[in-house]
């Protein structure tokens, strides 16, 4: 891993948050993995705890916005760390806008298989975006900073979220 000297201690914790440890780092695809264990927080953080329950919206934003946003800084320390823009290890990206993606579903992913079902679904619709960047999404990649490395990320989510929803109005018709 390079180390830069120009980073204080917490911006070299942030850097290491940035890429969740191995998971950026050591094994290969960093985004699928940080997507995964993005999808693995978010059944046990919002979906176990009733946090995306249907009535408790504001929470949901709330604790989502705050993830995506708390992304930004922690992001740009990585960009730092590793002397590049938007490098492949930095993965908190796509962790943490994993919420969004199921943004507005609430009771419907349920548990079991269900749960599975919209999860994987979730998963697999937000890295044929991420990766395919269609659209705008590309273009936000040229924002500065954190800001950037997130965003395309966050676009990315809502679009799949959107994906989701029209599949929840379609299944429940």
């Amino acid at each position: 891993m390079p180390s830069n000297t120009n980073l204080t201690a917490k911006e070299r914790i942030l850097a290491e948050i940035s890429t969740l440890g191995p998971l950026g780092k050591k094994l290969p695809a960093p985004g699928t993995w940080g997507s995964l264990a993005g999808v693995v927080f978010y059944y046990f953080a919002f979906q176990k705890t009733g946090i995306a329950a249907e009535g408790n919206s504001l929470q949901f934003f709330i604790f989502a916005a705050l993830l995506v946003v708390c992304a930004i800084p922690i992001c740009e320390c990585g960009e730092k760390f590793f002397g590049k823009t938007d490098p492949g290890e930095v993965n908190f990206d796509e962790f943490s806008v994993m919420p969004v993606c199921f943004a507005g579903l609430g009771n419907a992913i349920g548990c079991g298989w269900t749960a599975l079902c919209w999860l994987a679904a979730g998963f697999a619709i937000f890295r044929v975006v991420d990766i395919a960047k269609p659209w705008k999404i590309k273009d936000l990649q040229r924002l500065k900073g954190g800001l950037g490395v997130v965003a395309d990320d966050f676009a990315a989510a809502v679009v799949t979220c959107a994906c989701l929803n029209v599949a929840k109005l379609v299944l429940s018709a």
